[in-house]
C-alpha cells in the first residue's frame, strides 16, 4: 500500500501542478508548475500555452530584486524585505537576464535603447538550459485563471467567478491613506498554487498593446475587484516604475527522472523513520 501511494504521488508530481524552489545566484525563488499543455484559449483570446512551464509562486520581493541588482549592476530600488518590488519593465528584464546568465545584458532579453528583442521561451530553454523571464501574457493568464483540472477558465484566480475577500484572501480595495502592499504570501493560495495574482501590485507581462506599451495584469491594492478579473487588461510605458511589480516564469520543468529521485528520497527518509516536515525532532 505504501509503494502504491508513493507511485501515485510521483504520477501527480509528473503531471499536475506542484511547487519547487530554485536557488539562483544565492536568491531563493519558489515556483509552481503549470501543466495541462495544449489548452485552448479563453473566450478573451488569452491563456493558450502548448508547453509546461513554471510560474513564480510569489511576486518578486524587494529583497530578491535588490540582491540581484546590486550584484548585476542595474537599478537598486528603495524597498526592502518581503514586500513586492516596484520597478520598470526594463529592470524586470535585467533581473531575469541576471538570473539566467549572471549578466543583465545576456539572456532572454536584448535591450538597446528603445529596441527590445525577446527570445522565444522554448528556444531560451535550449540555449541556456534553464531560463527565467517575465511571463508572456498567455503564460500569466493561464497560471491565474485556468483551472488545474483542465475544465476551463474562471473569472478570478481563486478558481471561481466570485471576488475574493478584500484584505483577507488578497489585497485590494483598501483605503490609500491607510492600506499598503503586504508581504508576499500573506493572503490565500490561488487555484494553481500562486499568491497575489489578484491584488497587491499590478504585474508586468511581455504583452504589448497597439501603442507598444506593456500589458499589466492582476489588480492592485487600492483597486476594485474589477481589476482582478480575467477580462481586465491594462497597459503602460515599460519605463514606468514605482508602483508596478512582477513575478517571473521559468523553463524547463524538472524532468520526470528528477521527480522520481525526489520521490524515492522521500520514501527512503520515511523508511528510516525521519519526519521530513519537522526534521526528525
Amino acid at each position: 500500500m505504501r509503494m502504491r501511494s508513493f507511485l501515485a504521488g510521483v504520477l501527480i508530481l509528473a503531471t499536475g501542478n506542484f511547487a519547487m524552489a530554485d536557488t539562483i545566484r544565492g536568491i531563493d525563488i519558489e515556483f509552481v508548475t503549470i501543466g495541462n499543455v495544449n489548452n485552448s484559449a479563453d473566450s478573451t483570446g488569452f491563456g493558450a500555452v502548448n508547453y509546461a512551464y513554471r510560474m513564480g509562486k510569489y511576486e518578486v520581493t524587494a529583497q530578491q530584486y535588490n540582491t540581484a541588482a546590486a550584484a548585476g549592476g542595474f537599478h537598486v530600488g528603495s524597498g526592502s524585505g518581503n514586500t513586492p518590488v516596484a520597478e520598470s519593465w526594463y529592470d524586470a528584464a535585467y533581473f531575469c537576464n541576471y538570473l539566467t546568465t549572471g549578466n543583465k545584458n545576456t539572456g532572454v532579453y536584448t535591450i538597446s535603447g528603445d529596441s527590445i528583442q525577446i527570445m522565444d521561451h522554448q528556444l531560451a530553454r535550449s540555449t541556456y538550459g534553464v531560463a527565467y523571464f517575465i511571463p508572456s501574457e498567455d503564460e500569466w493568464y493561464k497560471a491565474a485563471y485556468y483551472k488545474p483540472d483542465g475544465s476551463g477558465y474562471s473569472s478570478f484566480a481563486n478558481g471561481t467567478d466570485v471576488a475574493p475577500l478584500a484584505g483577507i484572501e488578497t489585497n485590494y480595495n483598501t483605503n490609500p491613506r491607510h492600506g499598503q502592499v503586504w508581504a508576499v504570501g500573506s493572503g490565500a493560495m490561488e487555484q494553481n498554487g500562486t499568491y497575489d495574482m489578484m491584488g497587491n501590485r499590478l504585474e508586468w507581462t511581455e504583452g504589448l498593446d497597439i501603442e507598444s506599451r506593456r500589458i499589466l495584469r492582476g489588480g492592485f491594492w487600492t483597486g476594485s475587484a474589477d481589476y482582478l478579473m480575467s477580462s481586465m487588461r491594462l497597459s503602460t510605458s515599460p519605463d514606468n516604475y514605482g508602483s508596478i511589480g512582477f513575478r517571473i516564469a521559468a523553463t524547463p520543468i524538472p524532468e520526470p527522472a528528477t521527480l522520481l529521485l525526489l520521490g524515492l528520497g522521500g520514501l527512503i527518509l520515511r523508511k528510516r523513520g525521519i519526519n521530513c516536515k519537522d526534521g526528525g525532532s
